[in-house]
């Protein structure tokens, strides 16, 4: 019998729309899985097992309704869902059900898609560690005693261990990209506004994204195509829909690779397995350099924008946790002067990529600094020898990026010696989604290290 569990969102697509699989066969298998594996990683932190059955029923009795038709989805426990409970990580919210569900949960319900449950993140999405007071925390399918990543650690668990095919999250420092770097599996950060996010606080903010997470790059762009498109809800929101780029392969494109983004340190692993990257690119026919860049005043602007939103999003520091409430305090100390400032930074570090970008396509460079970090770690204190001032600090090659209003994309790059997953970033001009998942394809299709699932 085959592995339903394991084929990709784009394959069990095509057996469902032609009915050579049912929808409610495919249900009960990612059930099956679930029931399995799920309570060794932690990924998925409330299951509806029986809606999801319910539903997969009614999708067979009713045929085809859109491109995700019968397809099982996890939603990350940062968005809302109508009738399921909802606790953003909170003991506040431990027992919340929404009425009503968030953009990206309509649109991939919309598109045919079935909610089997949620997804474990850290309080409020708050760090790339997937842990938090509710339901502890997220372990990596490749090696239990490892941290997933975050803050779509349990989305990027789940996907890597066959509990679902498709999952959706959030990015404001990494949390699309470092936990699909820590899990062997795809995540893309879109340009902001690609995928709207209707902030009910924060409308402007542009810093943090919904997006797609998926095991493979085609299963990446065929739940962007449903999770994109305009909505009147945001300012921002992008109003031409995501087409994916007609062009294939990568020969003549000119990538720049960045093997520290900068002088930032990297963990001799994540440093080994990462330089292969423009090798494999250069082999498919692109043009490669090396880059010397300089994106440090992206440091002060992420983290007086980040302070500011937390801030605002969180007025009562007394129901927070330690995290979170450093974040909040760290915002209320804020002042004009330093938005000022962060403005400008942002402003010229734009100014600077514009012209950055008439040069190259693509920017390579490491996702993560360091492969997964045992479990029991709140955070990485060290990387290659250089203290870590705070728990943010570790993800500079992330967050540096989120400043760039730029798409970017984390996809499978190989193992450490001791089979830990790395990711590679795939980093384009603003807009450029397209060109970035072109480039990431590419890749995927000739380094396969997608199809080295875990040995749970």
């Amino acid at each position: 019998m085959r592995q339903l569990h394991y084929l990709s969102a784009t394959e069990l697509a095509a057996l469902l729309r032609t009915r050579q699989v049912s929808a409610v066969e495919v249900m009960r298998a990612h059930l099956e899985r679930i029931e399995r594996v799920n309570p060794r990683i932690n990924a998925i932190v409330t299951l509806v097992a029986e809606r999801a059955l319910e539903e997969a029923a009614r999708a067979d009795a009713h045929g085809p309704k859109g491109p995700l038709h019968g397809l099982p989805v996890a939603h990350k426990d940062l968005f809302d869902t109508a009738g399921i409970r909802t606790t953003y990580g909170s003991p506040v919210y431990a027992h919340h059900v929404p009425d009503r569900d968030d953009l990206i949960v309509r649109r991939l319900r919309a598109a045919g898609a079935i909610t089997v449950g949620k997804t474990n993140t850290p309080e409020y999405g708050t760090g790339s560690h997937t842990v938090n007071d509710v339901f502890g925390a997220t372990r990596n399918p490749y090696d239990l005693g490892r941290s997933a990543g975050g803050s779509s650690g349990g989305a990027a668990a789940a996907l890597a261990a066959g509990l679902v095919p498709l999952a959706d999250g959030s990015d404001m420092g990494g949390s699309l990209r470092n936990p699909a770097s820590f899990c062997n599996v795809a995540g893309l950060r879109p340009t902001p506004g690609r995928v709207p996010d209707l902030s009910g606080k924060a409308a402007w903010y542009t810093l943090s994204v919904p997006g797609p997470m998926a095991r493979t790059v085609g299963d990446l762009e065929l739940m962007l195509g449903v999770v994109a498109g305009f909505d009147a809800g945001s300012p921002y929101s992008i109003a031409a829909p995501y087409t994916p780029d007609p062009e294939e392969g990568v020969r003549g494109l000119r990538v720049a690779w960045s093997p520290d983004l900068g002088g930032l340190p990297v963990d001799p692993r994540t440093a080994e397995v990462t330089a292969q990257a423009p090798r494999v690119l250069l082999e498919l026919g692109a043009d490669v350099e090396a880059v010397d860049l300089d994106l440090s005043d992206a440091e002060d602007a992420f983290r007086v924008y980040r302070a500011w939103y937390y801030a605002l999003a969180h007025p009562d520091l007394d129901v927070l946790g330690p995290n979170t409430r450093w974040n909040a305090e760290q915002g209320r100390r804020v002042t004009g002067a330093d938005l000022a400032r962060a403005e400008v930074l942002r402003t010229g570090l734009y100014r600077r990529m514009a012209a950055f970008w008439d040069d190259y396509d693509v920017l390579l460079a490491p996702v993560s600094q360091v492969p997964p970090f045992p479990v029991e770690e709140p955070y990485v204190a060290e990387v290659a020898g250089v203290a870590m001032p705070d728990y943010l600090a570790w993800m500079r090659s992330a967050y540096w990026v989120s400043v760039l209003h730029a798409p970017a994309a984390s996809v499978p790059a190989g193992f450490t010696a001791e089979g830990l997953p790395v990711g590679v970033q795939i980093i384009g001009r603003p807009f450029a989604d397209a060109r970035v998942l072109r480039v990431a394809r590419a890749f995927e299709a000739v380094t396969a290290h997608h199809a080295r699932h875990p040995s749970l």
